[in-house]
């Protein structure tokens, strides 16, 4: 499909898992690892179908409910311990991502589920640090993480944006819903290791006006949707 679409844009807002840093398997199997350790049975599989983009808060009180039971109070703790475990060997950044963010002109920052922790170390681990710094929120600064819309707004009020002038780049469902939901337009991301076959159709379905697979094609789209009227293939109008 094509329609014509047209936002002045203020601020480009990157989810971190998945968009930034090819992280989502990783982080998976350590949630897997250490829930199992705690008696709850889980493959790293179905960590990223059920919980993929949901808050680290949001998915331990789900997990609660079903266990009848609290999980130890440094449960977060240990989860951290082997994700960085894991990152130390295995983590990437998104290919071509630097360059696209260097690429684009508008201001940046980050708008993740994570801990900022795990989020800092992950850049870090990355080299992306210093192409984002310091203008990066996690979940654990707002009342509800995503699909809420809470984490997005915080982070327009704080970059001083207007929330229709951002856009969003994000791999998950809940992520787009949660944009969607704060009143931005949303691309979706679907290039990293975790997304499978009909990832797009996902994202889209959720409300993302488009989706690509390949970071260096973000500074065109950028591009494209800044124009007034912009005309690109594959958007569906808000």
């Amino acid at each position: 499909m094509i329609a014509s679409i047209g936002v002045n844009l203020d601020l480009i807002v990157f989810d971190c898992d998945g968009v930034l840093v090819d992280s989502e398997v990783i982080s998976c199997r350590a949630h897997a690892t250490t829930l199992m350790r705690h008696g709850y049975p889980i493959t790293e599989e179905q960590v990223l179908q059920r919980f993929l983009g949901v808050s680290d808060r949001e998915a331990r009180l789900i997990i609660e409910r079903e266990m009848g039971r609290s999980l130890p109070n440094d449960f977060e703790s240990q989860v951290k311990a082997a994700t960085l475990q894991f990152y130390a060997g295995d983590l990437n950044a998104i290919a071509g991502v630097a360059d696209a963010i260097a690429a684009i002109s508008l201001p940046k920052c980050v708008a993740s589920s994570g801990t900022p922790e795990k989020i800092q170390h992950g850049l870090d681990c990355a080299n992306l640090t210093d192409l984002l710094a310091p203008h990066i929120f996690s979940a654990t600064q707002v009342k509800r993480g995503k699909p809420a819309p809470d984490l997005f707004l915080f982070a327009a009020e704080q970059m001083r944006a207007r929330p229709g002038r951002c856009l969003v780049i994000e791999d998950s469902v809940p992520g787009v819903t949660g944009a969607r939901a704060a009143g931005m337009p949303v691309l979706g991301f679907h290039g990293g290791s975790h997304c499978q076959p009909g990832h797009a159709k996902l994202l889209r379905d959720a409300g993302a006006i488009a989706t690509f697979d390949n970071m260096r094609q973000l500074p065109e789209l950028v591009g494209q949707i800044a124009q007034k009227p912009a005309v690109i293939a594959g958007f569906s109008p808000l």
